[in-house]
């Protein structure tokens, strides 16, 4: 059995761009995989550890669009 990474809000700033990487649904919503400003993301999807930082990136920076379903 393999052993789960999960990853709290904590280790997060809430301007930080991270990866969502399985669906997640809230009573209010259905977030979709992608990117996303962690602070716009609920706790239970940092509790669930669906959340991933994104590795640095080289040269220019990528353009993040709205989240989907926005």
């Amino acid at each position: 059995m393999g052993l789960e990474r999960r990853l709290s809000r904590d280790m997060f700033l809430n301007t930080e761009i991270v990866e969502l990487r399985q669906m997640c649904f809230t009573p209010g919503r259905m977030f979709e995989p992608g990117k996303y400003i962690a602070g716009d993301l609920p706790d239970t999807a940092f509790e669930m550890g669906l959340v991933e930082k994104l590795p640095p990136v080289r040269g220019k920076s990528e353009e993040i669009g709205d989240p989907p379903g926005e």
